[in-house]
């Protein structure tokens, strides 16, 4: 018994060593960092007096207190506010993975803030905070009640959260698209800046957060009977749904206060308890009390360390944070826990008659739409149908933007066909698997490379970051027998990589930003006949390819022992369906952008129709997915004429809600 003691003496202050350490050595390198700063800035001798200072003889003492002091103050409060939502959201919702990113709350905080700043900003006046905390509940809600049919499990929360998350980033683009003139101050508040001007900000937020603390406290015993089950927890005299209730008020209200005070600090709420988790927090008090002190050194480092890297202009430090949260996701889907048949039915297959004859009618509705799309317009007058000389100028002007739109869509819709089926699951896309995401990437990271940036090399480029995503992401399905939540939250961590790097260049005032933001919007009016002939190309060449492996698609959903068992070798099919879905997806997301649903609504609107046979699926897909893009080419060129809506934020726009309809009708 004796020896016993001492091992757990033993194991307890190893594990006090390492939590101290964690906080400690980050801490400490923060603090140099930060007395290297003040340095720079001011003499020692100096910083007393100045704090208290009423007038400032130097400026550098202006900059010392009003400036630098606050930043320091509010990276300390965001980050500590930070690991104590994540912990919150981790207990009430038993998801390690659950942070206000991955559920949607930040989403709809900094779309409710984006609105209210362009277009009603008396609604500002009385305080930002409650604008945000109106938009993250409403978008945490959404993603609740759709996943209130698989009782909350952890990868239907995500996935829901997901959805919700890129429904609001397709809405917050597009309100960046008609608002030019705001977009790199926007862009900058999105991605999570720490400037300060003044202690306004620490002052409103130092409240918020000692409320949210007193809070925490009060709701650790109930939170603590959260890790029994809902009928134990019932039996010690705790209700778990208001225990649950009152958590998730917590946390999203703290953390929309984070967003209102200084955007989006993507993560560390994710990585902050999971840290302490590993460094040896086992209980929730232990969490609760170290979470805090690790958000906090952890974003006051991160925040130092942007603040001498050689680069340009400074990172945001939401997006620094961004970069660790990715790789740490990835590290953390082992321990997800997990239920694959029910959380990979996310969406409805509803059943309908044959689709077949749909085909013919779809086909000649395809045709009357591009027809449509090449003729009707509006002008200067108003609405008309071009003449025969009108049809001769607009013809080179039109047909690039048509042909790139159907083009990609066909593409889209087919790789989207052939993701849903290799996988086995309704909810894989390149948009949610992270192929537009890493197709991008490679783009943006060739932006960074070479000022002198031609199409070829695009395409290389994004041919390159497609396969390597993809590669990540079908290893990390490997190790879990292609767990289909794992494949959806490695595509999570590819995308948000992809968004991080993106908002670095958003943010950098690179003079090729009006053409980054309109590819990144998904726009088609800079296409080329040269676009139009590599598009045209793609996507003939894939149509003609695909019927080759219609066997395989019919087989593959079965599951991986009945493949084998009919003689597939799954990793020569899975290598060259990677490659028939990487190269079309770089070469959509180069024409059109990285954001747009048509991958994943299309497949679905197939199946809707009847199309369950692997050909026909295809085919109709591919149909269905032009028409999509097309339309929505054609509606941005008209509806706010003589200004643009994106094609694919348009397509994203209205296929996030419709997807969002499919989820809550597929409940269980």
């Amino acid at each position: 018994m004796t020896v016993m003691q001492s091992t757990a003496g033993h194991r307890a202050r190893f594990m006090g060593g390492m939590l101290v350490a964690l906080v400690g050595v980050p801490a400490v390198l923060a603090a140099y960092l930060t007395a290297a700063g003040l340095l720079r800035l001011l003499p020692a001798d100096m910083w007393w007096q100045s704090l208290g200072a009423a007038d400032f003889a130097d400026p550098r003492q202006l900059l010392y207190r009003h400036a630098f002091l606050p930043r320091l103050a509010i990276s300390l409060l965001a980050g500590a506010a930070l690991g104590l939502t994540g912990t919150l959201l981790q207990q009430v919702l038993r998801n390690p993975l659950a942070e206000p990113t991955t559920i949607g709350t930040n989403a709809g905080a900094i779309v409710a803030l984006t609105i209210a700043t362009l277009y009603a900003p008396w609604l500002l006046e009385h305080g930002r905070e409650w604008v945000a905390l109106a938009g993250g509940a409403l978008s945490t809600l959404a993603v609740l009640a759709l996943a209130q049919g698989r009782s909350f499990s952890p990868v239907a929360i995500i996935i829901s959260g997901l959805v919700v998350s890129l429904t609001c980033s397709s809405a917050s683009a597009l309100l960046m698209a008609a608002n030019r003139e705001y977009s790199e101050e926007l862009f900058i508040w999105q991605s999570g800046s720490l400037i300060q001007n003044g202690d306004a900000v620490v002052l409103g937020f130092s409240p918020w957060l000692a409320v949210a603390g007193i809070a925490a406290i009060l709701l650790l015993r109930p939170l603590r009977l959260l890790d029994l089950s809902d009928e134990g927890a019932e039996s010690l005299g705790t209700k778990p749904v208001v225990t649950r209730l009152a958590g998730m008020t917590v946390a999203v209200a703290l953390s929309s206060m984070v967003v209102a005070a200084v955007g989006v600090i993507s993560f560390v709420a994710l990585a902050a308890p999971a840290l302490v988790r590993l460094a040896g927090a086992r209980t929730l008090r232990q969490r609760m009390s170290w979470a805090p002190l690790a958000g906090a050194t952890l974003l006051w480092l991160t925040d130092r360390l942007v603040q001498v890297l050689p680069f340009a202009s400074e990172i945001p430090a939401g997006v620094a944070t961004a970069f660790l949260g990715a790789p740490l996701l990835f590290l953390l889907l082992p321990k997800l826990p997990t239920s694959p048949d029910r959380d990979g039915a996310m969406l409805s297959s509803v059943r309908r008659r044959s689709g077949w004859a749909y085909l013919l009618a779809g086909l000649l509705a395809m045709a009357l739409l591009l027809c449509a799309a090449l003729v009707v317009g509006r002008g200067a007058t108003g609405w008309h149908v071009a003449s025969a000389a009108e049809f001769a100028d607009l013809l080179p002007l039109r047909a690039p933007r048509i042909v790139v739109a159907v083009s990609a869509g066909m593409m889209l819709g087919v790789v989207g066909t052939l993701m849903q089926r290799m996988t086995g699951n309704p909810m894989a896309a390149p948009e949610v698997l992270g192929v537009s995401g890493g197709a991008s990437l490679g783009i943006l990271l060739l932006f960074v490379a070479t000022s002198d940036v031609s199409r070829p090399a695009m395409i290389a480029a994004g041919l390159v970051g497609a396969l390597v995503s993809l590669a990540m992401i079908s290893q990390t399905g490997r190790r879990q027998s292609i767990a289909h939540d794992r494949l959806l939250l490695s595509g999570v961590a590819v995308a948000t990589m992809a968004s991080a790097f993106s908002a670095v260049m958003l943010a950098s005032g690179d003079p090729r930003l009006d053409t980054l933001i309109g590819w990144l919007s998904g726009s088609t009016y800079r296409a080329t006949a040269a676009d139009a002939t590599i598009a045209a190309v793609t996507a003939t060449a894939l149509l003609a390819i695909v019927p080759l492996t219609i066997r395989w698609l019919e087989i593959l959903p079965l599951g991986e022992a009945a493949s084998r068992g009919l003689g597939l070798s799954l990793f020569r099919v899975r290598i060259i369906l990677l490659v028939l879905i990487s190269v079309p997806t770089t070469i959509a997301t180069l024409v059109i952008g990285p954001l747009s649903f048509v991958g994943l609504m299309a497949p679905h609107l197939a199946r809707m129709l009847g199309f369950h046979r692997a050909l026909p699926q295809l085919f109709a897909s591919a149909m269905l997915g032009g028409m999509i893009l097309v339309s929505a080419d054609w509606g941005g060129r008209m509806l706010i004429f003589p200004w643009q809506i994106p094609a694919g934020l348009l397509a994203a726009l209205v296929g996030g809600p419709y997807l969002m309809v499919l989820m809550w009708k597929g409940r269980q």
